[in-house]
């Protein structure tokens, strides 16, 4: 009973979004300006939009995180570079962490609440399938492992958990765990970043994640070796 309670009220509030997006002109440009500031795929763009918004941009900045986290899959990166720009490296990197946490923690629940099909039309039936076949083939360790690597969607493995029997408190902790290196390591170098610079930290970033990955296999193979 109270899992349908909530599920009404998540619909009705998702409802109001869309009927607010759809018929107010203010909310709508300003929806659209936050498309096109991911679409630049630049992160100063991101930096001066934060920025503009005076005392009120670390709120701003986390409400960006939390946004694209349910709006899966906008690039969650450019912010925390705009972050380490902004605020500096360390207030950046927690501002970062914490605002990609309370996303991860709303996509869970969003999932948990609402079942796949309504996920799916916030994400997409192929990439939820992918993330499936993900946890069934590394168990466990999921989480932890599709955080270190920066090519999987974070928003879709939060949706997809939620569909699992997960509970929420492992989820989290392993998420908290797993996204921790990647945030540091992006907020440090964020501030400075120039131009083609973000490429080469980003394919750092992957063999970084890569290496971490090769090792935690090899951990696993070794464990289940020792069970067999």
């Amino acid at each position: 009973m109270k899992k349908h309670i909530s599920k009404i009220i998540l619909i009705i509030l998702l409802v109001v979004a869309v009927l607010i997006y759809s018929f107010n002109p203010a909310v709508n440009s300003f929806v659209k300006s936050v498309f096109d500031m991911f679409a630049s795929g630049d992160f100063a763009v991101v930096g001066d939009f934060i920025s503009k918004y005076g005392t009120y941009a670390m709120i701003v900045s986390a409400c960006l995180m939390i946004f694209q986290s349910v709006i899966a899959p906008l690039p969650a990166f450019l912010i925390t570079f705009a972050n380490a720009n902004l605020f500096g490296w360390w207030q950046g990197a927690i501002l970062s962490w914490s605002s990609a946490m309370a996303g991860a923690a709303i996509c869970f629940y969003i999932a948990r609440i609402l079942g796949r099909d309504i996920t799916e039309k916030l994400t997409s039936r192929a990439g939820l399938e992918q993330i499936d076949e993900f946890f069934e083939k590394y168990g466990r360790h999921s989480i932890i492992i599709a955080r270190l690597l920066p090519f999987i969607s974070f928003d879709i493995v939060s949706y997809a958990a939620g569909l699992t029997s997960m509970k929420f408190w492992p989820f989290f902790i392993a998420t908290g765990i797993g996204q921790l290196p990647a945030t540091i390591i992006y907020s440090y170098v964020g501030g400075m970043l120039t131009g083609g610079a973000k490429l080469f930290v980003t394919a750092l970033m992957i063999l970084f994640a890569l290496s971490v990955l090769v090792v935690l296999l090899r951990q696993m193979y070794y464990s289940r070796q020792k069970k067999s």
